[in-house]
């Protein structure tokens, strides 16, 4: 099969692999008929997670038709259309009980490289190194996955993948991104940090949820009209002296009720968190984690989609703790979202596909890294298409 391989950092190939077979007899073989390039997937392509080796297949949102179920799997069955999430959960540990989805302890095989680094190891992601167990991911022809019973939600309207392909991981992460903001709807200010694709999932999803105004703060002219077309206020921080005062005349003076940091481990903005980054002295860039933090509200929310992977400097925790902030963070806890979120699809209340800017085929999947890390053409979301 054809699948899109890491091959050194800004280095991909699409590659002909082998095809997945049935390991465990709890598995399933999805015939893959939409996959996405995700800003997480950037981290992988410019070499900032360990663990990665020359072949490892990418890719963690995708969906398409089950082709062979192993013999334990109960609720799925050949010619089902499904779409998986992106972590890998196994339904019996005490974590997916409790509905904590991606802190799973029994499906990441390699679980004691991170509790190396963060005193305990979560669930596995697909295609995303070693240290989230070394799946292999969906930006391929074929992608085996297991605890099928778990993971996967069956789709049984003929909606088109556009609309169903990012309950995969964007959607879902956006919306847990707002729902962590405990907004009170109708009074609630939200500010959005980075107006990627999560970023716009969150700004729509705080917006869902009774939002009274989001602000959206970005330097990207077509993700922040995008933004605005999705009902938030435009802040371009190259345009303003100051971030927070700016956000300051939006709210009053007060500050935003709570703040989302959808920009993560690769926030620019700040030449000493790029230089210590390379030369391999912090792991990530908290630029937009330290704006967010500074500006939101004393007694405010602070909200982490945004992905960080080790260690950070230069944080200011004495403001978090003076102005008693709450923060909420972690990997999505996707099944406890994937059909309240189908739902809102079904019934009109949002259509996804609005951040598609980007459809190419799978054997296109190099360019289109890099068009997605540069921002060149507009590029806000690429799905790629293995039929193509």
């Amino acid at each position: 099969m054809k699948a899109v391989c890491w091959m050194g950092k800004k280095k991909m190939e699409v590659r002909r692999v082998s095809d997945p077979t049935i390991l465990n007899p709890r598995d399933c073989i999805v015939r893959v008929t939409a996959t996405a390039i995700c800003g997480s997937d950037l981290h992988l392509y410019n070499g900032y997670i360990p663990t990665l080796e020359k072949g490892d297949i990418l890719g963690h949102e995708f969906m398409g038709e089950v082709i062979e179920t192993g013999p334990e799997v109960k609720k799925l069955k050949v010619g089902d259309r499904v779409v998986v999430p992106f972590t890998i959960s196994c339904g019996g540990c005490i974590h997916c009980a409790r509905t904590q989805w991606s802190c799973c302890d029994n499906t990441n095989p390699n679980a004691a490289l991170l509790e190396a680094v963060a005193g305990h190891g979560g669930a596995a992601l697909y295609g995303y190194t070693g240290l989230y167990g070394g799946y292999a991911g969906g930006q391929a022809e074929y992608v085996r996955v297991p605890f099928a019973d778990v993971g996967p939600i069956k789709i049984e309207s003929d909606l088109p993948d556009d609309k169903l392909l990012f309950l995969s991981d964007i959607f879902p992460t956006g919306y847990m991104a707002a729902e962590n903001c405990d907004i009170v709807p109708g009074r609630g200010v939200v500010a959005v940090w980075g107006c990627g694709p999560v970023g716009q999932f969150a700004i729509r999803s705080a917006l869902l949820l009774g939002a009274a105004k989001v602000i959206a703060i970005d330097n990207v002219p077509e993700r922040l009209r995008m933004a605005e077309a999705g009902g938030a206020v435009a802040i371009n921080h190259d345009e303003v002296d100051d971030v927070q005062d700016a956000l300051r005349a939006h709210t009053g003076g007060r500050g935003p009720d709570a703040a989302i940091d959808a920009v993560g481990m690769e926030a620019h903005g700040s030449v000493y968190d790029q230089v210590k980054q390379t030369l391999k002295l912090e792991n990530d860039r908290a630029y937009a984690l330290r704006q967010a933090m500074r500006a939101v509200r004393k007694g405010g929310v602070l909200s982490i989609p945004g992905v960080y992977s080790g260690f950070v400097d230069k944080v200011p925790m004495g403001a978090v703790f003076a102005k008693a902030v709450t923060i909420k963070q972690g990997q999505t806890h996707m099944q406890r979202y994937l059909r309240p979120l189908l739902k809102l699809i079904e019934d009109g209340k949002i259509d996804p596909s609005f951040v598609i800017t980007h459809r190419v085929p799978l054997g296109h999947a190099p360019q289109a890294y890099a068009m997605f890390c540069d921002k060149k053409d507009g590029c806000i979301k690429v799905v790629l298409d293995p039929a193509m």
